[in-house]
């Protein structure tokens, strides 16, 4: 394969040279690093990376290949991504296409032979970067012009731009897994929803409904459904008012709710808290959570750049869980415990499966409420 000359570079001045792959498209975004040792192609199509350009840090991609089964959203992802090293070859029994040409496909650029240990290290100095991934030819005009079209993250509502257009129902259960026979009814509410989440839903018996981000709450309600599940999702939680005032009324009437990412964010809005941007995130598989009632510790999979307020803590709201890296708020709850979220990825596609017993409170919760009905 003849690869072509490619170039990164940062809004913040400095400048990477390396190979093309992939999509021979410019894209722009925000610049972030993750530092999982697998799951590229989870992370890739992983609709929380919306507007975003991943760096992974671990040093060569794309030797096991990519496959139908793997695949986090049926479109979309992230906007590019920066490696120090495309394997030669894939080599996996599930492999059904190459990393490049699975880019190429889903028109999202890659720049390989990249110093990615100093390019982490300058998002760890200087936080997330504005950047862009530009193969080929360029002028200063022209990437210049490029940086000045991306906005900040903060302020913007990917949600409901990344969201299901239309209503539907998921039935697969996770890979060579027998699903339990439906005995839940689940509403979830599509903020860039991962498709393993609702594959470990089905596993546990919930007949889920997957409902555009705008839905209202009154729709919601007629439904009479057992609980409700808020997804992950890009971008800054606080424009999206639509959802915070839909899970507000949804609180009020009762129902179980488990927010996960973004739809933790959400949810802590809702429950009248504030959110904030982080330096550069957490964005890996292997970030250590305390929960605080028990103290056990969990490895965790983690994929997010905004974060609950610590200042805007309020009585009625207990936080479960904390990172262990910066003591970051990771896990709250109405103190009934019917409402709770987490701000990590418990579903763990890709990283450990130590904290997927979430999915089942979640479900203790459905049951206890179902019985009252």
């Amino acid at each position: 394969m003849d690869f072509k000359p490619a170039t990164l570079i940062l809004k913040s001045g400095e400048l990477f040279q390396g190979i093309s792959f992939g999509s021979d498209i410019s894209k722009v975004g925000e610049l972030i690093f993750n530092t999982s040792m697998t799951g590229y192609q989870e992370i890739i199509t992983d609709l929380s990376y919306t507007d975003q350009i991943v760096c992974f840090t671990y040093p060569q991609i794309g030797n096991t290949g990519v496959n139908n089964e793997d695949l986090e959203s049926s479109y979309g992802g992230c906007s590019g991504v920066v490696i120090k090293e495309l394997s030669k070859i894939e080599s996996s029994w599930r492999n059904e296409s190459d990393l490049s040409s699975f880019l190429d496909e889903k028109e999202i650029p890659g720049i390989a032979n990249i110093d990615t240990r100093k390019l982490t290290r300058i998002l760890r100095e200087k936080g997330s970067q504005i950047a862009a991934i530009i193969p080929g030819k360029f002028s200063e005009k022209e990437a210049q012009s490029l940086l000045n079209s991306f906005d900040d993250l903060k302020g913007k509502d990917l949600a409901k731009v990344v969201s299901t257009k239309k209503t539907y129902t998921w039935d697969k259960p996770s890979y060579q897994t027998i699903p339990l026979k439906p005995v839940y009814k689940v509403i979830a509410y599509d903020f860039g929803v991962k498709h393993n989440i609702l594959r470990l839903l089905v596993d546990r018996g919930c007949e889920v409904k997957v409902v555009p981000a705008e839905t209202p709450a009154s729709e919601i309600i007629k439904e009479s459904p057992d609980g409700i599940f808020l997804s992950n999702g890009p971008g800054d939680p606080e424009p999206c008012s639509y959802a915070i005032s839909s899970i507000k009324e949804l609180i009020e009437q009762g129902f179980p709710i488990f927010g996960i990412c973004l739809g933790h964010q959400l949810l802590g809005l809702a429950l009248d808290l504030k959110t904030e941007k982080m330096k550069f995130g957490h964005h890996g598989a292997n970030h250590p959570v305390q929960n605080l009632v028990n103290k056990s510790v969990f490895i965790t999979s983690q994929n997010h750049g905004f974060t609950i307020s610590e200042k805007s803590l309020i009585d009625d709201v207990e936080v479960t869980h904390r990172s262990l890296f910066d003591k970051s708020i990771q896990g709250i709850s109405l103190k009934n415990g019917n409402v709770f979220g987490f701000q990590g990825h418990p579903e763990a596609s890709p990283g450990p499966k130590d904290i997927q017993s979430l999915f089942n409170k979640f479900i203790a919760n459905i049951k206890t409420f179902k019985d009252k009905k």
